[in-house]
Formats: C-alpha cells, structure tokens, sequence
C-alpha cells in the first residue's frame, strides 16, 4: 500500500465524503486526513477497525498471561483439570484436542 495516494486534505473529504466512503469499503485501505498540512486522522472502514479492535484485545491478552507467566502466577494443568471436573463431576473425563492425553503425561 502506497500512502503517498492515500493522502487527503480535510477540504476534499469533506466535499467527497460519500466517495471516500465508498472508496475505503471496496478497497480496505485508510485514508489519512490532513489539515494545514499535517496529518490529523485515519478514515479506515469498519471491517478494519473491527479486526484491529480484536487483534489489539487478543494482544492484551497475550500480554497479561506473559506477566502472570514471568511472575510465576500459573497453575499445573492437572490442578485446573480437577477444579473443572470437581465443579462439572457428570461431564465427560475426556477431553477435546488431546488435552486429556497431554494432562496424564
């Protein structure tokens, strides 16, 4: 993606709105907005915004659970198992994906 075309002053969205709207919808690149030269904003379409928005979670996800790692704050898989099972006593022992197969290791 070239940002040099994607460059807009406020003048132009403002007279072009419903084309940039278009434009971002099909094509799924932003816009960036300036105004008096410098650049102010990102009009990006919702699709993006949304996948970011979820990307940016799953990182801050990813970021605690490394903390609570490196601070020793983890439990052994057999120990949340249990709790699990102890909490559910009528569910079934066994486990999707191998979990089951890998906790008796």
């Amino acid at each position: 993606m070239r940002y040099s075309t994607q460059i807009k002053p406020i003048s132009y969205v403002k007279a072009h709105a419903a084309e940039l709207l278009d434009r971002i919808a099909e094509e799924r690149e932003p816009i960036i907005i300036t105004q008096n030269g410098e650049a102010r904003a990102v009009l990006v379409d919702i699709h993006s915004f949304e996948e970011t928005e979820e990307r940016l979670a799953l990182l801050q996800i990813l970021a605690i659970g490394k903390k609570q790692v490196e601070e020793g704050q983890t439990y052994p898989l057999e120990e949340v198992l249990g709790k699990i099972r102890n909490r559910h006593p009528g569910a079934n022992k066994e486990m999707p994906g191998g979990i089951q197969e890998a906790a008796t290791r």
